[in-house]
């Protein structure tokens, strides 16, 4: 397994640099009886409560570009405390990172308020995206009823639905508002064809539209 060390203390006092050292000769420790190779240990000095962590940032940066698969900590403290602790246990657990810290000698064992927690995250994310959805495609059968062909003039309509896009054809969003589209609904009209548009801009741009 490849595995990233993490080590926080949560002030800049110079006698913590002894508790990094600490933590660090440990984890070092527990990669090798678990046969771990080490590729990167990223220390930090910053409060648990803190979510915008230079380090905990370029740790997530490592494991969404696949480059380890576990993480190695002192103890669940040293992640993060409170939410953003919880935070974070969501997020690896969304990338398939398994967790092992010193104080276990081993996998992490997340305790059951926490796993609740998580659980209830994850079901509220996953009826997010399925509102989310539902009304991309409440927007294009809204508009399809209305008479609006998205296979005319538009010019990534070859290319897959969701991606980022810097501008979107205006003349469809005057097409789709004189269908009596709402504002809202021309935009998840737009996601479900690729623009990624909120339903502010899309009202802005009408409205520069109609002031030139």
């Amino acid at each position: 397994m490849k595995a990233i060390i993490y080590c926080r203390v949560s002030t800049k006092k110079k006698t913590q640099e002894t508790s990094l050292k600490r933590q660090q000769t440990e984890l070092r420790q527990l990669a090798n009886r678990y046969n771990m190779d080490i590729i990167d240990v990223v220390t930090e000095q910053a409060s648990g409560y803190e979510i915008e962590r230079e380090g905990i940032f370029k740790v997530l940066e490592s494991f969404a570009n696949k480059e380890a698969d576990c993480l190695l900590i002192q103890d669940e403290t040293r992640l993060g405390r409170g939410n953003t602790k919880i935070a974070l246990f969501h997020q690896l657990s969304k990338l398939n990172i398994t967790i092992y810290t010193a104080i276990h000698d081993g996998k992490l064992e997340i305790s059951e308020a926490d796993s609740m927690v998580m659980q209830i995250v994850g079901i509220v994310e996953e009826y997010q995206r399925k509102i989310h959805n539902a009304k991309i495609k409440r927007g294009m059968k809204k508009a399809i009823s209305s008479g609006f062909d998205p296979t005319k003039n538009l010019s990534n309509r070859t290319k897959s639905p969701g991606r980022e896009r810097k501008s979107f054809p205006i003349e469809e969003v005057i097409n789709l508002r004189n269908k009596n589209l709402t504002f809202e609904e021309i935009a998840y009209t737009l996601k479900g064809l690729g623009y990624d548009v909120s339903k502010a801009t899309v009202h802005r741009r009408y409205q520069e539209y109609q002031n030139t």
